[in-house]
């Protein structure tokens, strides 16, 4: 990789995926902090503070709105790439997150819980957006296997490294949620009178991003490809690629240009209608609801609580907290490292049988907690297997799984399917888990013990091993 390509590699993931962990993990810490805004500001409107159900769902709505706006967000990424690009896209979205940011740092001053859903929203909606635009534009470049995604264009990489550069996005989702951890703690923006702030840290990596990223040229094959413009592309390839002659990688895209006119791209709709490839869809049904059914969302938007509710000291569970999203990064380095060598079954069905029996660790530990005091620190335990199970795993790989299980045709619309599958699983663990432990208490872990053992049995049966092989080798198998 040469400087520039890297630098604008690694600023495209900080404004997005980066951000978009930051996201998922920064209601946790302030959640007591949000919740009595709350009901002192309903008390100074209506003369009584609100009932403890009515708190608990308007503080899940805060929580899971943010998945809401990413549903839209990805839904309309595809109409706004057309119209402005990635580069403008990417940018149109950072000016989205200033907004968010300015509704949530306000919000207390002008005693507003509605500023905060707001903006939580947006920073979801521009989520939804980023992560799709911005995943891997511009390595595409490089990639002689590269295949144009439509409206989520997601890049396929060469056939060697597509496991590597597949789970890098999700060691960037990991980092964003370290992030939101450290500033997390009491000694930094822990405190009550920093909560806004905290919430409105975003607006740093999305100013970084606005203003950096126009020091960088659109996306090469954006501009061939979609564009048809072989001067900027040729431009923006010796801004990436120094002075060598990039005409094999023009001729390469042409190519490709050629060949993409004479595909008949399926709309999702017409996916869930074909039968030739109804294993592969449900495949990435059942892997991407998984995914987020598993309970990673219950553990990232509420770790305090499940910390506090197995007996660890209140004192101690912003480091204990924190401690977990270390050995979170750490499994994901490890399964980027890993996955090339391994090959993606035996990842993702470990992680989710890991998941499956951690989860039930906790409700064990949970039981026994009374009598045996030490139960708690099994359930730290189990909560760092959930997490390092989920990162070595299932957090990548299913992503890569819904590109490597589909040809050119039905790619998009399988993207389509996975992604609003994802956002939509993640609202509804982000909004019923609180009611789910108040119904069920330790017993609510079992659900996704559940869903994790059955989602590895299912990938177990029927989804095959798909490291180095093409794509038409994959059809093949499940044909």
């Amino acid at each position: 990789l040469t400087f520039p390509l890297l630098s604008v590699t690694l600023l495209v993931s900080f404004g997005s995926s980066m951000l978009y962990g930051y996201n998922l993990a920064v209601v946790n810490s302030p959640a007591a902090h949000i919740k009595a805004f709350y009901n002192a500001t309903w008390s100074q409107r209506y003369g009584h503070g609100l009932a403890s159900s009515s708190l608990t769902l308007l503080y899940s709505l805060t929580v899971s709105v943010f998945a809401l706006g990413g549903l839209v967000g990805s839904l309309l990424v595809g109409v706004l790439v057309e119209r402005y690009g990635r580069k403008g896209t990417l940018n149109r979205s950072a000016l989205l997150v200033l907004l968010a940011g300015g509704f949530m740092s306000f919000s207390r001053e002008l005693g507003s819980p509605e500023m905060v859903i707001i903006g939580r929203s947006i920073t979801g909606f521009h989520s939804g957006r980023c992560c799709r635009a911005a995943h891997g534009p511009f390595l595409m470049a490089l990639s002689p296997t590269a295949h144009s995604q439509g409206a989520g264009e997601d890049f396929i990489s060469p056939m060697n490294l597509r496991g590597f550069l597949g789970l890098m996005p999700s060691i960037f989702i990991c980092l964003g949620v370290f992030f939101a951890q450290v500033l997390g703690l009491p000694e930094l923006l822990g405190e009550d009178r920093f909560w806004p702030l905290f919430l409105s840290v975003v607006v740093i990596p999305a100013s970084l991003q606005l203003l950096l990223l126009h020091c960088f040229p659109e996306s090469p094959r954006y501009l061939l490809i979609e564009r048809n413009d072989v001067c900027r592309a040729t431009e923006a390839l010796h801004r990436f690629l120094g002075p060598h002659d990039v005409q094999d990688v023009i001729e390469e895209m042409k190519e490709e240009q050629r060949s993409l006119s004479s595909v008949e791209m399926v709309s999702a709709w017409q996916l869930l209608r074909d039968r030739s490839v109804r294993w592969q869809t449900l495949s990435v049904v059942v892997v991407n609801a998984g995914m987020q059914l598993s309970g990673i969302d219950a553990i990232w938007f509420y770790t305090n609580t499940i910390f506090e509710n197995a007996g660890i000291p209140v004192s101690q569970i912003p480091y204990t907290t924190m401690g977990t999203g270390t050995i979170e990064v750490v499994a994901g380095l490890i399964g980027c490292f890993t996955i090339e060598k391994l090959g993606r079954r035996p990842l993702i069905i470990t992680g989710f049988c890991a998941m499956g029996i951690c989860s039930a660790g906790i409700t064990v530990s949970l039981l026994l907690q009374t009598d045996l005091p030490w139960m708690r620190y099994v359930s730290i335990v189990c909560v760092v297997g959930i997490i390092t199970g989920f990162c070595m795993g299932p957090a990548g790989v299913a992503f890569l799984m819904t590109a490597e299980l589909f040809t050119q045709s039905h790619r998009p619309a399988a993207y389509i399917v996975g992604g609003s599958l994802n956002w939509f699983c993640n609202f509804t663990i982000g909004f019923i888990f609180p009611f789910l432990q108040m119904s069920a208490g330790a017993f609510c872990y079992l659900v996704f013990c559940g869903i994790c053992l059955l989602v590895a049995l299912y990938i177990y049966l029927i989804i095959p091993e798909t490291k180095n092989k093409t794509f038409m080798e994959i059809r093949h198998v499940f044909t």
